[in-house]
């Protein structure tokens, strides 16, 4: 492994007031928007030149390239994000070569479990191609020292550099709501019936954005407040995933409480209508509000009520299987221990069903129409690492079309919906 220039990752920062330049921070400064309000961008510019090691025969090419080799490379690079949130992430690239390059992120390196954080997914040059800047969009990042590597692949390529371009700042839910667990019936504390109009409530929802990958290499684009992708109708919601759409592979929606509230404990059900067909992963399920990037997880906790690919429903009769599982730092798929919970649905994509979560301190389970078929109890080799006593939960809900668990997406399909009825939580009395 060849060590070369060893210089810091340069990063620029014009600040919003009369505060003074300062190297080796983030470009921040401020915009207006159409209703005159200031906001703060901010942009880490990582020189291709500037990294701390590399593999792959590297070699520094006039004026500040860096022309990797083409039978693959990669380059690490240390990099300040001084703001946590969700950035766009731009390569800017020439491709002098007939064959494609695909490169992509890899962030936390040096991670102490040895895993491989992907925040990008594939990023695709074009042969032939001079000044190309590729963008993924909505990559989460910390406020903290990265160490990334960008790796290079079956072309050769001469790299410029690396944008991280703020585009909406990390909040935690402002509210945990914390629900009673002693009594003999359970009371409604939160919900949304979806009998609007138009758009969703945006008092209870934040939309997630970007085709970053989202951890599993998903393609579709997340939008915002986009009819197409996500609208409240005849008193349900449905988020509408679209192939060919508004110039990307598949466009959907991925809705959040995460900035809005959180919830400590208590009973969850999602109502739901889940499509069928190869490839598509609808999803109603709780992330820690202690997720910040992909570090965060699984100590911050995830819970899976509604997991359904379509590629399990039968086309004939909709039969098809629902998954439970939690996720956290003792007990997650990665580390092939997780137990997974799995049960039989009739008519899956034909009429609502009802996923349940009932969350006490002691454990969850949950059923399917009432039925039980998931029962997991704290037991003292897995309270030494129970996140679900402490963080709050955000609840998301979700349509995604391929991936690691969706598969390979069906050539023939064009659109597919998530309906959902209704969202509710509540607290015993």
């Amino acid at each position: 492994m060849l060590m070369q220039n060893k210089k810091i990752v340069k990063q620029i920062v014009l600040p919003i007031m009369a505060i003074l330049f300062l190297s080796n921070c983030a470009n921040t400064k401020a915009q207006k928007t159409a209703n005159n309000e200031k906001i703060s961008t901010t942009t880490v510019i990582v020189e291709a030149e500037n990294f701390v090691e590399n593999s792959g025969n590297i070699a520094l090419a006039h004026p500040g390239f860096v022309k990797t080799s083409a039978d693959g490379s990669w380059l690490s690079y240390k990099i300040d994000i001084p703001v946590s949130g969700r950035y766009n992430v731009r390569l800017f690239a020439k491709n002098e070569e007939v064959k494609e390059a695909n490169c992509w992120i890899e962030d936390y390196i040096d991670n102490k479990d040895g895993r491989t954080y992907n925040i990008t997914s594939n990023m695709v040059v074009a042969g032939n191609s001079s000044n190309s800047i590729v963008q993924k969009d909505g990559s989460p990042l910390a406020a903290t020292t990265h160490l990334m590597k960008l790796h290079v692949e079956k072309s050769a390529l001469l790299i410029d550099k690396i944008e991280f371009v703020l585009v909406r700042e990390h909040k935690a839910s402002p509210v945990v709501i914390t629900q009673n667990i002693t009594g003999k019936e359970w009371k409604l504390t939160w919900s949304d019936e979806f009998n609007g109009k138009g758009l969703v409530d945006e008092t209870k929802w934040t939309y997630d954005i970007g085709n970053w990958g989202w951890g599993n290499n998903e393609p579709q684009y997340y939008t915002e407040k986009r009819l197409e992708n996500a609208r409240q109708e005849d008193g349900s919601l449905i988020i509408e995933a679209r192939k060919n759409d508004d110039g990307k592979p598949w466009t959907s929606a991925r809705l959040t409480t995460r900035g809005k509230v959180s919830f400590l404990f208590g009973k969850i059900e999602f109502r739901a209508k889940v499509p069928a067909g190869q490839g598509s992963w609808a999803a109603g399920w709780l992330l820690g509000d202690s997720y910040v990037d992909e570090l965060s997880w699984p100590y911050c906790g995830e819970v899976d009520i509604l997991e359904n690919v379509g590629s399990e429903i039968d086309d004939i009769t909709g039969n098809g299987k629902t998954h439970g599982s939690v996720h956290y730092d003792g007990y997650y798929f990665k580390k092939g221990n997780q137990i997974p919970f799995i049960t039989d649905v009739e008519n899956m994509n034909g009429e609502f069903h009802n996923y349940t979560l009932e969350w006490l301190p002691t454990g969850m389970t949950m059923y399917i129409d009432g039925k039980k078929y998931f029962d997991y109890q704290v037991t003292e080799s897995r309270s030494l690492t129970w996140p679900y006593s402490k963080i709050p939960q955000n609840l998301i809900i979700n349509l995604a079309m391929g991936g690691g668990m969706g598969g390979e997406v069906d050539p023939s399909i064009t659109s597919q919906k998530l309906i959902f009825d209704y969202v509710r939580v509540y607290e015993l009395k």
